[in-house]
């Protein structure tokens, strides 16, 4: 049992835990949730033994193995599956016994660490870690390559792979949906339901907190309070709590009763297509809720378009890729044939596997991708808002937010764009204010405040919650189910999509097709999928070994289709030469941004330093303090640049293959 009595605990001058109290069972998965500074990765450097009480006690078993996904992966020349391996310690310090005796010749010091290794499920590792790293989306081949070949977000995977191939007895999960797709959270969910030991995580994606958690630890005002069920069952618990307290009953009435017109006029419209049908259900439970957010600090709706064309665009036979810089007439195709006419009001949630090619639609909508072939027609009077994965790179680190706004509306009184700017939540100094030292979900705020200025009739919005903590993920989900206008939403965030989509198109095998169900039955469709597909390579495996080295089966075709293969070789090795051209510049700007960002982290580690050291607050350091933090906000905000472009690099190769 874990169990936290009159817990205190202060971070420098700030306190975050004052004599609060609760347990944990073995066995219990639990969401811990709270807003951003609450203290949720300070509680998980407690559970690792890194952080200590200023004030009464927590216990844990001390035999307990604590698995945790590192947040560094070193770029070491192993492959990934002897990486994923390596979570196993016990297994590996049995290896070690091994080499030890053979090097040694003591035959029974080995026969006794042979058959440790075999009571440790040994022989089966490898085949386990396999799993983990195909459940994960890696292919086969990339589990025999070295670590060092993979991006940020593929090593992140890595990480996670390695944290549940540990035998752990408690397993901490920080944010681990975040750069996973929807097929690999699905596969993780599924993992977890299966995880015999105790689990805490923390998350902002309420679908993965309700499909895994059975209890909500919830972190507010320096109280961790313990909620039985999951997250849907915690809100609705806490609706109840707050519809008591009289000073949020006033604008909890006003959210109610906007959220309730809104439902009985879109349920008059809805179909009864399962999509509408489970919007509907997602509309009718945010309605239940909503007094748990009446005490939000964010609230904000989308403007009403100035017109409404239909319809919106057209898209007739388009093949929608990329085209090198490097090499001209070379050409990758992503999404081929793509056959699309938007109408008014359509609300679309466009699914598929990362580098299937849904970012890559999304810019061709938007037009900041020209299509290579095919037609697109737009309607008089679109105005388009996208808001792109790597949006938050678009904006001036050195401008303020009422710069930002004032660019777009130069004519527009100073007051009217201040107003508009505090109903985000940028009031005061803040809204002139650089937004260099902004955090990546106050940025993402600012990026959805100057869409909304524009009042678009057609919202692109590709993966928008990515910086955004439940709070505001609430708020973006409450304002787009009411949003007039026309809606494509590419989002791993499923009660998103849930609550604001009533059709769903899939992106898969280059092609953009309908799909006709709802995302419980995507989240079958994938477990199938994934299930073909082991036993697929399975008999893949028994027949290649079974085969010897004979090309033909026996039938009377055996030459044309050693024709075919040769010729399908000579393809596959142009393929992989323009691929490799595409590939190379965008592989030298990766090196150039990894070595600017070693060289910042460095600096970063002695800043910080410097700047948690009590001796640098004495009066002669002032002067040499300042200078320090303004450089600490300086750095973060470009290795915060940085990594965004680093990322979206790696998201141009995953698109080019």
């Amino acid at each position: 049992m874990i169990r936290f009595n009159q817990f205190s605990l202060a971070r420098g001058t700030k306190p975050l835990f004052d004599n609060t109290t609760f347990t944990l069972n073995p066995g219990e998965k639990a969401g811990l949730v709270g807003a951003n500074g609450a203290g949720k990765s300070t509680l998980f450097a407690v559970l690792r033994g890194e952080l200590h009480a200023d004030g009464g006690d927590f216990s844990i078993p001390p035999t307990w193995q604590i698995a945790h996904v590192a947040q560094e992966t070193p770029a070491a020349d192993k492959t990934a599956l002897a990486y994923t391996l390596d979570g196993d310690a016990a297994l590996r310090t049995i290896e070690a016994r091994i080499a030890a005796a053979s090097a040694a010749h003591d035959g029974a010091a080995e026969g006794e660490a042979h058959a440790a290794f075999a009571d440790a499920d040994g022989y089966t590792a490898p085949a386990r870690a396999e799993a983990l790293l195909l459940g994960l989306g890696f292919t086969l081949e990339q589990t025999r390559e070295p670590v060092s070949s993979f991006s940020g977000g593929w090593r992140m995977r890595l990480n996670l792979a390695q944290a549940l191939m540990c035998r752990s007895d408690l397993l901490l999960l920080d944010e681990p949906t975040n750069h996973l797709d929807l097929d690999a959270i699905v596969w993780l969910e599924d993992w977890l339901h299966r995880y015999p030991g105790t689990l805490i995580v923390i998350s902002h994606d309420r679908e993965f907190l309700d499909s895994v958690c059975n209890v909500t630890l919830h972190l507010e005002q320096q109280q961790i309070k313990r909620y039985g069920g999951n997250y849907s069952q915690f809100e609705v618990l806490r609706a109840q709590q707050i519809a008591l307290q009289q000073s949020a009953y006033e604008k909890q009435q006003r959210t109610v009763e906007h959220l309730q017109s809104y439902i009985n006029r879109f349920k008059a419209q809805a179909t009864k297509a399962r999509q509408a049908q489970s919007r509907v259900k997602a509309l009718e439970k945010m309605e239940l809720i909503a007094p748990a957010h009446a005490a939000s600090p964010f609230t904000f709706e989308f403007r009403t378009p100035d017109s409404a064309p239909n319809p919106m665009m057209v898209m007739e036979d388009v093949r929608c890729g990329y085209r090198s810089e490097s090499e001209p007439g070379v050409e990758i195709p992503i999404v081929d044939h793509v056959m699309l006419s938007i109408q008014n009001g359509q609300r679309i949630g466009l699914l598929g596997a990362n580098g299937q090619g849904k970012s890559t639609l999304i810019k061709t909508l938007a037009g900041t991708l020209e299509p290579l072939g095919g037609h697109v027609r737009e309607g008089k009077g679109l105005r388009i808002g996208y808001f792109a994965q790597h949006q938050l790179e678009t904006l001036r680190p050195e401008d303020t937010p009422l710069q930002h706004l004032a660019r777009l509306a130069p004519d527009t009184r100073e007051q009217e764009l201040r107003d508009f700017l505090g109903s985000f939540n940028f009031s005061g100094e803040m809204a002139t204010s650089k937004i260099a030292p902004f955090s990546g979900g106050e940025k993402a705020r600012l990026a959805l405040a100057l869409i909304i200025w524009q009042k678009p009739n057609l919202l692109l919005l590709d993966e928008p919650t990515n910086h955004l903590d439940l709070e505001t993920r609430h708020a973006l989900t409450m304002a787009l189910a009411q949003f007039e206008g026309t809606l494509i939403l590419v989002s791993h965030d499923r009660h998103l999509l849930r609550a604001t989509t009533d059709q769903f198109m899939l992106v898969a095998k280059h092609r953009l097709q309908e799909f006709d169900g709802d995302l419980d039955d995507y989240r079958d469709w994938l477990l199938q999928h994934a299930a073909e597909q082991r036993a697929a390579l399975k008999a893949g495996t028994a027949s290649n070994g079974g085969n010897g080295g004979n090309g033909g089966s026996g039938s009377d075709g055996g030459a044309d289709n050693g024709v075919n293969r040769k010729e399908q070789r000579r393809l596959e090795a142009e393929t992989r030469q323009k691929l490799a051209h595409l590939k190379k510049p965008l592989q030298s700007r990766i090196t150039k941004i990894e070595k600017e960002m070693d060289a910042l982290n460095a600096e970063k580690t002695t800043l910080d330093a410097f700047v948690v050291d009590p001796a640098s607050y004495e009066p002669g350091q002032k002067s040499k303090l300042t200078e320090a933090i303004r450089r600490q906000a300086d750095v973060n905000a470009r290795l915060e640049a940085l990594e965004a472009e680093w990322l979206e690099a790696h998201e141009e190769l995953e698109q080019i293959g």
